[in-house]
């Protein structure tokens, strides 16, 4: 308020901008979009990153041969994998949310694996005294280990998730916050750069505090 720069706009600009994009509902919509891809990501990520983690974690062979490239991907720049997918699959939404995913998938793997391989030794033996089996071993005695890491893979994966998401609108789409943010950017728009980024953190904070941590203590609630 100070400074009073159209460079650095104040809170009062920054909510006038914000007023004038929700009036003809176009930050609203473009959230909502964006939100699409992110979950979309998202899920994709978690479930492969999720699997190939445990995986890794639970088996020192595929570990050796797989790890190596899993540090590969973990350390890959996520502009490269972006132009990559729009050049193989298209400017489609398709590529978009297979960039984003594959620039996820690996940092969940990574952080899984590590989970896997602190996994408890004694509630395994447990599990194979009172022959459990596979499937009951791994819903009542692997997941609910996994929990912690599944729940900081999730949070970090959220938010690295809807960044790249705003790259990969930006470079090939023609809808969404990224797009939008591109709009302004062209127009030295400061305030309504101010007013997407406030209202797309409020969102993922409100998922935060209404879906991720209460999952978080509901999948905690059996240790002591």
């Amino acid at each position: 308020m100070f400074v009073a720069s159209p460079l650095l706009p104040g809170p009062p600009e920054v909510a006038a901008a914000l007023v004038r994009a929700s009036a003809d509902f176009a930050l609203p919509r473009n959230i909502l979009i964006t939100l699409g891809r992110v979950a979309a990501s998202f899920f994709v990520a978690m479930v492969v990153g999720a699997a190939v983690g445990v995986a890794l974690g639970r088996s020192k062979g595929l570990d050796r041969v797989f790890g190596p490239w899993l540090i590969v991907l973990l350390n890959l720049p996520a502009l490269v994998v972006i132009i990559l997918c729009y050049v193989w699959f298209g400017l489609t939404e398709v590529a978009a949310i297979t960039a984003v995913a594959v620039n996820k998938i690996p940092n969940v793997a990574v952080t899984l694996r590590e989970g896997a391989v602190a996994l408890s030794r004694d509630l395994d033996e447990m599990a194979q005294v009172y022959r459990f089996g596979p499937l009951r071993t791994l819903r009542h005695v692997v997941l609910p280990q996994l929990a912690p890491f599944f729940a900081a893979a999730a949070r970090s994966g959220l938010a690295l998730t809807w960044k790249i998401v705003l790259v990969v609108e930006l470079l090939g789409r023609s809808n969404g916050v990224g797009f939008e943010l591109q709009t302004a950017f062209q127009l030295f728009d400061v305030a309504t750069v101010l007013a997407y980024a406030l209202a797309f953190t409020l969102v993922v904070q409100l998922i935060e505090l209404t879906i991720l941590q209460p999952w978080e203590r509901r999948a905690s609630r059996w240790r002591r």
